[in-house]
């Protein structure tokens, strides 16, 4: 069996280069909001890859992960959310019913870094009155960046978010979630199986599957609020 796997990553400089940036300006941003805007959490959950070595989600490669975020309230149903988040995803041809897979007998383990921006849209308006157990439903979409280390130099891709959530909040300023997105690239290469002309066909990636990865999350975050508003 080949075994794919590295830990080395050439480009971290640019993945911390563009995190850094994103959570400066929003950081930047909060210091002139009020204060019920701003928000700030952590979330718990898994990773699991789709592509060459794995066509379908499978739950066998499902990997642990975990995200911190900030997220800026900017209407009743309107939010920006940045955040990083930081796992792994494999695959493993050996598993598979596909007598193709089966022969080529390929497998992958890698650690995945990211940085993402997403809009979020909440179905339920979030209303501030004191006891009101707000909770909604929503969907997200945005940009990110993203490294992993399934080959000795490395990668980086540009990362497409999309996904839906559920957010309650359980006892104010307190909120718990759960998330589901997946991560869209445009990129073949994740499983170190790229679309390489002239390469052997066991070796080869299949030029009309582009890679991508799931994230499922529980959340939790704390929202600031200046004062308790009234009824």
């Amino acid at each position: 069996m080949l075994i794919i796997n590295s830990n080395t990553l050439n480009s971290k400089q640019h993945a911390r280069l563009f995190t850094v940036g994103l959570f400066i300006g929003l950081f930047t941003l909060s210091s002139v909001v009020n204060a019920q805007q701003i928000e700030v959490g952590a979330g718990l959950g898994g990773m699991l890859y789709k592509g060459d070595i794995s066509p379908s989600l499978n739950p066998r490669f499902y990997r642990p992960a975990g995200n911190l975020f900030f997220r800026y309230n900017l209407t009743r149903s309107f939010s920006a959310r940045a955040g990083i988040a930081m796992g792994g995803i494999k695959g493993e041809d050996q598993v598979s019913n596909d007598p193709f897979q089966q022969a080529r007998n390929l497998s992958f383990r890698t650690r995945v870094s990211e940085a993402t921006l997403d809009m979020e849209y909440f179905f339920r308006d979030w209303k501030m009155t004191r006891k009101t157990k707000n909770w909604s439903p929503y969907v997200f979409g945005g940009l990110g960046y993203m490294s992993y280390s399934p080959k000795k130099e490395g990668g980086s891709h540009i990362i497409y978010p999309l996904g839906v959530g559920l957010k309650y909040e359980i006892k104010r300023p307190w909120s718990i979630g759960l998330e589901f997105g997946t991560r869209f690239t445009r990129n073949d290469d994740l499983d170190g199986l790229a679309k390489t002309p002239g390469a052997p066909k066991l070796s080869a990636g299949n030029p009309a599957l582009s890679d991508s990865y799931t994230y499922t999350a529980l959340t939790i975050s704390y929202t600031f609020y200046k004062i308790t508003c009234p009824e």
